[in-house]
């Protein structure tokens, strides 16, 4: 865990505005969540491939906003988050959804959810640090002359 008077840590959410993460993590599972459930409505190019293969982008990427925010608190949160992340995805293709939920399986899903927690980290990345710059710009006092 982080101490409280240590270093700032650089590999996870700014302790200075965990609601602004926590709402940034939401809605991008949101998001994943949104792809999931309206792929089966897109009908353009490659849209078999979009069929098979979106929902496990998209669920990969919704479940490491998800578990992002459960280890933000953790040295090595991104890490945490992407391993724990890539360990369900790929337990849910092995056993064929749990022996519960509907799957079938193909290799080339566990690429597909490797490929969604890599973009869900390039996000997390870019925004954290979009976020950061927002943060620090607010902070600044305006210049009065």
């Amino acid at each position: 865990m982080r101490s409280a008077g240590g270093p700032a840590d650089t590999t996870g959410p700014d302790p200075g505005q965990p609601r602004a993460m926590t709402i940034r993590n939401v809605v991008f599972a949101g998001l994943g969540a949104g792809v999931l459930v309206l792929k089966a409505a897109y009908q353009g190019p490659y849209d078999d491939v979009v069929n098979a293969y979106a929902g496990n982008v998209a669920v990969s990427f919704a479940l490491y906003f998800a578990a992002i925010n459960a280890t933000a608190r953790y040295r090595r949160s991104r890490l945490i988050a992407a391993a724990f992340t890539l360990l369900a995805v790929t337990l849910f293709e092995v056993t064929d959804g749990f022996g519960v939920m509907e799957n079938v399986y193909d290799q080339v899903d566990l690429v597909a959810d490797a490929v969604g927690v890599g973009l869900a980290v390039v996000v997390d990345v870019a925004t954290e640090r979009a976020l950061r710059r927002r943060h620090r710009q607010r902070r600044v006092p305006a210049d009065p002359g």
